[in-house]
């Protein structure tokens, strides 16, 4: 049986905590929130990121998150904070913390509607470092 793309988002939708952008904005300065960039590199040079993000591309995101793998990446063990992932559109992130709660990561969520509901809300934005100079 096939699944659609639609389903599958509505699925990861229904198991993970989605923070919506107008939310988001005071938490970047919290101190109480990791923001999680998993947009293409190419995105981040056009667009931009928000401050202080880290920037994990999509396809490692769950090597980096793991605590076993060969790849792993310290900034993924602070349990004492939340994990809030985005995306340009809020499909991709949706479907990354799922996934991150599927290997038994309870502090994750997603920005509904991703990097344009940000900046929609007026969250502040960052030229990419790469492009600085």
């Amino acid at each position: 049986m096939k699944v659609g793309f639609d389903a599958l988002i509505a699925h990861a939708n229904a198991k993970i905590d989605t923070i919506q952008a107008d939310d988001a904005l005071p938490l970047q300065e919290a101190g109480t929130h990791v923001f999680v960039d998993l947009r293409d590199i190419r995105e981040l040079e056009r667009e931009g990121l928000i401050p202080g993000a880290i920037h994990c591309p999509r396809g490692m995101l769950e090597f980096w998150a793991h605590p076993e793998s060969p790849y792993h990446k310290a900034v993924f063990a602070q349990p004492d904070k939340t994990y809030l992932l985005y995306c340009a559109l809020g499909l991709r992130s949706a479907l990354a913390a799922a996934t991150l709660k599927d290997l038994g990561m309870d502090n994750v969520a997603h920005i509904g509607g991703g990097f344009e509901a940000w900046q929609a809300s007026g969250g502040p934005v960052e030229e990419n470092p790469s492009r600085k100079g």
